[in-house]
């Protein structure tokens, strides 16, 4: 159920309704709108009785929600949300551009490229400490010594740093050294991973799973937001299917889908959603074209002596060129694609 606050709603309306929520033995989601407030209601098995709401002072309506999905649906809230990384946003209008290695490998590596994403007025930076790897023999990433450079990057270069965790330790590693949990596209529905983050109190970049529908990408993070953690970032990242002229077959038509659904950000992944460099450019546009938040893209001083993914990185001038060329697509097309969705 969905409980809408009347504009003129005060501190104490909000409140009681909040404590009848509880009283009833559920939980209630509160998110503020540009206008209103709306209350989502999850913990129910089946319908929940509106009449314990309908004539509370400061409510404007109960709605039964039919969605398997409640708290990331533009039902709850109309407005898009933005969320808040470090000291940077996404979602909202702008662009976001997150940028950097694969996998973080030493220091010179990371400090090399992150002055390059500075340097291109990218807000935030990526890297991977721990490396899920289809190989058990592959390399799997520097650990908590990776998330100290990391760390070093958000000081020296002013900027946020977004970083994948495995598992729950990794998860409080990240909450300790980064300002965004990334969960991997083959953790998207390992549940009891998504309710820990949904505990923490850092925003979390969501990755679309390997064969992920939209319902079970979207149900993924209602997972999250449920245990109260509101700021998700869902991700585009390429799935599988029969087509190999790519890593992945990049799936640019969720973006709108999802933007006409819920109210969280979207972001799209060239690099990983293609696995070559020479179609990382090409898709990193088309994704802003159709109405993406944002890219997170892969940069590595010498590709070809990267420890990982190096076929889909970008050299840095390959980067520059990138970011110039998206921006300007995002400066025509930006209002108009936000505006018909």
């Amino acid at each position: 159920m969905l409980i809408v606050m009347k504009s003129d709603a005060t501190r104490s309306d909000i409140d009681r309704v909040v404590e009848i929520i509880k009283k009833l033995g559920l939980r209630g989601h509160e998110l503020p709108g540009e206008s209103r407030t709306a209350i989502g209601i999850t913990g129910n098995k089946g319908s929940v009785d509106p009449t314990h709401f309908e004539n509370l002072t400061g409510v404007a309506d109960a709605i039964r929600v039919t969605k398997p999905y409640k708290l990331i649906s533009k039902d709850l809230r109309p407005e898009q949300s933005v969320i808040k990384v470090g000291n940077g946003f996404i979602g909202g209008g702008d662009l976001a551009i997150i940028a950097g290695p694969c996998a973080v490998e030493n220091p010179g590596q990371v400090f090399k490229v992150a002055e390059a994403v500075a340097a291109s007025g990218a807000k935030f930076f990526r890297g991977g400490a721990f490396k899920p790897r289809t190989s058990p023999y592959a390399f799997q990433g520097m650990g908590e010594d990776g998330l100290k450079i990391l760390s070093e990057v958000r000081e020296r270069f002013d900027l946020n740093i977004v970083t994948e965790a495995m598992d729950e330790h990794g998860i409080d590693l990240v909450e300790k050294y980064g300002d965004c949990i990334q969960i991997g596209a083959r953790n998207m529905q390992n549940f009891s991973l998504l309710k820990y983050a949904g505990r923490t109190r850092k925003p979390v970049l969501l990755k679309r799973g390997l064969s992920a529908t939209l319902d079970e990408f979207l149900l993924a993070a209602e997972y999250i937001m449920a245990e109260g953690n509101y700021d998700v970032i869902l991700c585009e990242r390429g799935i599988r299917t029969f087509s190999d002229h790519a890593r992945n077959t990049m799936d640019l038509s969720i973006v709108p889908a999802i933007r006409r659904l819920s109210h969280l950000p979207v972001i799209v992944d060239p690099s990983h959603g293609t696995g070559h460099n020479y179609m990382v450019n090409p898709m990193a546009r088309a994704g802003v074209a159709v109405g993406a938040d944002g890219l997170i893209i892969e940069v590595h001083p010498c590709p070809e002596e990267a420890l990982c993914d190096g076929a889909q990185a970008l050299t840095p001038l390959q980067y520059s060129e990138l970011v110039d060329q998206v921006r300007k697509i995002h400066d025509l097309v930006g209002e108009k694609t936000f505006a018909q969705v």
